[in-house]
């Protein structure tokens, strides 16, 4: 059964009438919202490290702790971008490729147990190869170094042997190949629990949804 909320009517000359509707968007929001509330605990645990806070400001991760709420947004370019995911992955599946890869790693800080947590897009365990799918307005100075890091810090994990970048803009699809270098994780971690790095990319700061709230934040 289909529910339609009715915002207004349109009268298009031989089409008939035609009523705005949520139904669609409606199905969307509810599985973001889901993912999102599923995760919320996990993400005020001090003792949880995301491989995306390891790449990304240390003090990014004390506001997420603090105000985890404020990172729920629902918008058209992540959409977009979840929805390419989910048929690039598909595609990737019929190739051999598991889906949404959770892997973790107990790391030892000053006698503290941590555990590193990430989630790759794709594995492929027979040829031990990554792939990140990533969506972007702009394809100008892909590949990015965080992204780059981030594959890194997978692989070292997993142990993999290589890994696919795979980026996906408006007006162009690129592949990068990544080579796996050791990386030395445990540091990573300490610079990230310590809040040691902030930001750690000068263009951060204009896109964290914590900048208003930020002492460290850059202006431009």
């Amino acid at each position: 059964m289909l529910y339609y909320v009715v915002f207004g009517c349109f009268n298009l000359s031989g089409t008939g009438k035609i009523i705005s509707s949520d139904y669609v968007m409606g199905i969307i929001y509810g599985l973001r919202l889901k993912d999102f509330m599923e995760k919320l605990e996990e993400s005020k645990d001090p003792k949880i490290i995301y491989v995306n806070d390891l790449v990304s400001c240390s003090h990014k991760r004390l506001f997420r702790m603090k105000f985890p709420e404020l990172q729920f947004r629902f918008e058209p370019p992540m959409i977009l971008g979840e929805l390419v995911h989910r048929g690039l992955e598909d595609i990737l599946k019929d190739r051999g490729f598991e889906q949404e890869v959770s892997i973790e790693k107990e790391v030892k800080i000053d006698g503290e147990t941590y555990i590193v947590k990430g989630r790759m897009d794709a594995f492929n365990k027979d040829n031990g190869v990554v792939i990140e799918i990533k969506t972007a307005r702009s394809s100008q100075g892909v590949p990015h170094r965080h992204h780059i890091l981030q594959m890194q810090i997978y692989m070292n994990i997993i142990d993999a042997k290589e890994g696919l970048l795979v980026y996906i803009t408006p007006d162009r699809i690129l592949e990068y190949k990544v080579i796996k270098e050791t990386i030395d994780i445990d540091e990573l971690v300490r610079e990230t629990i310590n809040d040691a790095v902030h930001p750690r990319w000068d263009w951060e700061c204009r896109y964290c949804v914590y900048s208003k709230l930020c002492p460290y934040r850059i202006t431009e």
